[in-house]
């Protein structure tokens, strides 16, 4: 059902890393998108992109992929782009979605003309190719899909 707020929760290594308030906008079972504003204190500058307040955040999340996709959204309206979290499967019920973070993430301007590897260097100092090389085997799967859906502009038909 749309329309109600929900509570996201992101996970790393066990801890809860963040967690904020979000509107639904869709769940259909397998995926659930919100919308929330920027969760953060203050500005976050990424040197590609800045988060910063007001910024609004449109979320999928999925059952069954190794992944999430947020549409970032500034104050005015205008696309940033698209920030891509690599996860294991969303967990979610009535009442919110807990995402466990692989540290792995992609970046795609919203023209395209960017497509950006990042944190490949904590995943690799993260152990989890020891601890569950299954986890980090899908983790590694999962961006390379997503860097090739950036890379041809179809990163965007995800959320809809």
């Amino acid at each position: 059902m749309s329309g109600r707020s929900v509570e996201v929760t992101l996970t790393k290594a066990g801890r809860t890393k963040i967690r904020y308030p979000a509107e639904v906008l869709t769940e259909d079972g397998a995926r659930l998108s919100v919308r929330a504003p920027w969760a953060a204190e203050g500005v976050r500058d990424f040197g590609f992109v800045r988060f910063e307040p007001g910024d609004v955040f449109v979320e999928h999340y999925w059952r069954d992929r190794w992944f999430t996709v947020k549409e970032v959204w500034s104050a005015d309206g205008a696309l940033k782009g698209w920030y891509c979290d690599i996860t294991r499967p969303a967990v979610f019920d009535g009442s919110g979605v807990v995402i466990e973070d692989l540290d792995l993430d992609l970046w795609v301007s919203a023209d395209g003309s960017e497509v950006l590897r990042l944190d490949e260097d904590e995943f690799a100092a993260s152990g989890l190719t020891a601890s569950d090389p299954e986890a980090a085997a899908r983790a590694v799967v999962a961006l390379d899909e997503l860097e090739v859906l950036g890379r041809e502009g179809l990163i965007e038909l995800l959320g809809r």
